[in-house]
């Protein structure tokens, strides 16, 4: 039974093995899994861990409750409810709570975060993060004195500094799994990794550094229509070979070409930026819309999605925006970005157009509310949020259907833009990253790219082109990344820049 009047040093240390009793099955499952345990060397480095997960963790909680037990406590309650939603997400999804999962949650839409409800995770929030919390709230804490805490506190990081010291000899293999290891301990991941975020993106968002003017070499009349997916992963298409028809449509399409692609992240906010910009940097360079704006050219910006950098231009319009002039069962899909848009071209005064339309059919874990119910090809298909629940050829029915779909929406643009005779036209679909559906008991996406698998980076990138317009470069065998698309619509439209890299371009080269 547990106590209600506990002192300091024992409260924190009781904490501290709650702390890692509850919250890290997965931390040392990861380590079970790639450490030869019944070696002499293996098994000290997994005692080695247990212990300075238990003493680092009593040495933060034994400080900030010394310093006020109400804040304390405060924190504790935070920390252990925050601790159950991350260790559910890690449990049934298999994610990693780094820095880049950490943007994905401060990016995250009411309409997307509330798509993860489950009994199951309730049941994580009230038996690991509210019982506990509970206890917290009621326990007495018995004050220590100042001599005895600076005693206590120095022992602690004395003991910490020796241990890691010895086990000198695994700093490789720790640094080598520093990411993993570091995403999922309890509640370092999160707290620590939202830091970062919030510091790396101050840093990047100080302000915009704008590329070199640019200029329209030509009067002809051309639209680029940039297709950005969502968490598509090219080997379901059948256009790379997959062995269901999910592109029935585009397979039929004469002047359509597909290629191996990569992205840079396996997240929105990064996958995005990269497919936006010039190069892949840390650095928040103008994003190709921006810039095209500013250099003249009419663009578009279409999204029911989210987590783009900041985009400057004058029209633009989210999913409410496009909602208020669209009411039918079909405006509650991606099919919502098409309509009108072709009447909108029409009323454009300018001759180069680029079109950004930002797509998120294919983004679970609700796979199956991502399409309209003609689309349901595949059957039986998964309804659940917990995608360890269903079946694998479940999930993959259901994800399949959101491919189906997206080849039903690429087909409506290339037949809008056929319409379109006095343009010459380019359309590109090219996903923010790819998706894991179980394998390596992996779902969804955000491994960092390092240790990713190939499910998560590896991606579609599909061109098509009207008949007057140019040939693409003999490159099929190529595999491209997302910054091809900067600098191939930049030749796509005749637009001169000093930072054009004709090696990135993908169409044959436009002539002044």
């Amino acid at each position: 039974m547990l106590k209600n009047n506990l002192k300091l040093s024992n409260f924190a240390w009781l904490m501290s093995f709650l702390n890692f009793l509850l919250f890290h099955f997965s931390f040392f499952t990861f380590a079970f899994n790639n450490v030869d345990y019944k070696t002499y060397n293996g098994f000290m480095l997994i005692m080695s861990l247990i212990i300075s997960l238990l003493v680092s963790s009593y040495f933060v909680f034994y400080l900030f409750l010394f310093l006020s037990s109400f804040a304390g406590k405060f924190l504790l309650v935070l920390t252990f409810i925050i601790s159950s939603i991350a260790v559910y997400f890690i449990n049934t999804y298999g994610v990693i709570v780094d820095e880049s999962m950490i943007g994905n949650v401060l990016n995250t839409s009411y309409e997307e975060s509330s798509s993860f409800f489950s009994i199951k995770l309730v049941l994580y929030v009230l038996v690991l993060g509210i019982l506990p919390s509970i206890y917290i709230i009621k326990v007495k804490i018995i004050k220590v004195s100042l001599k005895k805490f600076l005693i206590t506190s120095s022992l602690s990081l004395l003991f910490t500094v020796i241990l890691a010291f010895a086990n000198a000899s695994n700093w490789l293999w720790i640094d080598k799994n520093s990411k993993t290891l570091g995403g999922l301990i309890m509640p370092w991941s999160y707290s620590v990794n939202t830091s970062l975020f919030y510091i790396h993106n101050y840093k990047k968002n100080e302000k915009e550094i704008l590329l070199p003017n640019a200029t329209i070499k030509n009067r002809e009349k051309s639209i680029v229509v940039l297709v950005i997916g969502e968490s598509a992963r090219s080997q379901n298409f059948s256009l790379y070979g997959y062995k269901k028809d999910t592109n029935p449509l585009l397979s039929k399409e004469q002047n359509l070409y597909h290629f191996n692609a990569t992205s840079c992240a396996t997240y929105t906010t990064a996958g995005v930026k990269c497919i936006l910009e010039h190069s892949n940097t840390d650095k928040l360079y103008e994003i190709l819309p921006n810039y095209l704006f500013r250099n003249n050219v009419e663009v578009i910006w279409r999204t029911t999605n989210w987590g783009e950098p900041p985009v400057h231009i004058s029209n633009y319009q989210n999913k409410e925006n496009l909602l208020a002039h669209c009411k039918d069962e079909r405006c509650q899909y991606d099919e919502i970005l098409l309509r009108g848009l072709k009447e909108q071209i029409l009323a454009s005064k300018k001759n180069k157009i680029l079109i950004v339309l930002h797509t998120s059919t294919s983004h679970g874990p609700t796979y199956s509310k991502k399409y309209p119910s003609r689309f349901e090809i595949f059957k039986p298909v998964c309804n659940s949020v917990e995608l360890n629940n269903c079946t694998q050829e479940e999930l993959i029915n259901a994800y399949d259907n959101t491919i189906v779909y997206t080849d039903y929406l690429l087909s409506s643009i290339i037949e809008d833009l056929k319409q379109l005779k006095d343009y010459k036209s380019t359309m590109l679909f090219v996903s923010d990253h790819g998706e894991s559906l179980g394998e390596k008991n992996l779902y969804m996406h955000g491994v960092p790219l390092s240790i990713a698998p190939k499910e998560q980076y590896e991606i579609p990138f599909i061109v098509w082109i009207s008949d007057n317009s140019t040939q693409l470069k003999p490159n099929k065998d190529q595999v491209l990344s997302q910054n091809n698309v900067f600098h191939s619509v930049l030749n796509f439209l005749g637009v001169k820049s000093p930072i054009y890299d004709e090696k990135m371009n993908i169409y044959k080269f436009t002539k002044e």
